[in-house]
């Protein structure tokens, strides 16, 4: 048994995931289910504020990829080809070597959904209801058809979206099964298996940053909807 699994066995751990990007990801899952919730219930009204609370939070991810800390930045986890291959064939090797943050192919996963949802978010921004009482704050800059399209396909995009969140859930499951790894309990705690090659460079970056993408973003979402006359 390596050193590394010996480590984890035993219960030692790093701090490995900042507070804002743990925040973050929860508030993502409960945003999601809300606006699911909302448009099966038709409740328009708090589907269009789950939709802006979705859209702040991926443009502060963002922001964060950029000025947080180590593991949070898009550098640090994005691989090229030649190491997410090299990650791939020692998949199902147990219980496998730790990686600090985000593996090479949990980092892409990541992207994806965020673009996903930011995709999925966009869509209801521009839709056009056909009474007209549900449209989304930005469907006057487009045409009826153009807005009806974008209605349609964020009702469809949704499903894809769901697919995408089965097989992330799925994922976490094989490594809390298969690889005896708790990513779940990771992103609660911000601890994982230790690692002595990163712990000492790792990097976190102070809380009133976060504060000050969070206001940025939220600012920003503001602007865009009340911009075209929306109401609060």
């Amino acid at each position: 048994m390596t050193d590394a699994a010996t480590d984890s066995l035993s219960g030692q751990r790093q701090r490995v995931w900042d507070l804002p990007v743990r925040i973050t990801h929860w508030l993502i899952v409960v945003f999601i289910s809300l606006s699911w919730w909302t448009a099966e219930f038709d409740r328009m009204q708090w589907h269009a504020w789950s939709g802006y609370a979705l859209l702040t939070l991926v443009l502060f991810r963002v922001y964060w990829g950029f000025v947080g800390s180590s593991t949070a930045r898009f550098r640090h986890f994005l691989r090229g080809p030649g190491a997410v291959l090299r990650y791939s064939q020692g998949l199902f090797s147990r219980p496998g070597e730790p990686v600090v943050g985000h593996n090479p192919l949990g980092g892409w996963s990541s992207l994806l959904l965020l673009i996903l949802i930011l995709g999925q978010v966009l869509l209801g921004l521009f839709s056009e209801d056909v009474d007209g009482l549900a449209s989304g704050p930005l469907s006057y800059m487009v045409s009826y058809d153009a807005g009806r399209w974008a209605a349609e396909t964020h009702e469809e995009f949704f499903d894809v979206l769901l697919l995408f969140i089965g097989l992330h859930i799925a994922a976490v499951a094989f490594y809390l099964v298969y690889k005896r790894n708790n990513l779940v309990a990771a992103m609660f705690t911000g601890r994982a298996a230790r690692d002595t090659d990163t712990e000492e460079s790792l990097y976190f970056a102070p809380l009133w940053r976060a504060a000050i993408g969070f206001v940025l973003a939220g600012a920003f979402v503001w602007w865009l909807v009340t911009q075209v006359g929306f109401t609060f």
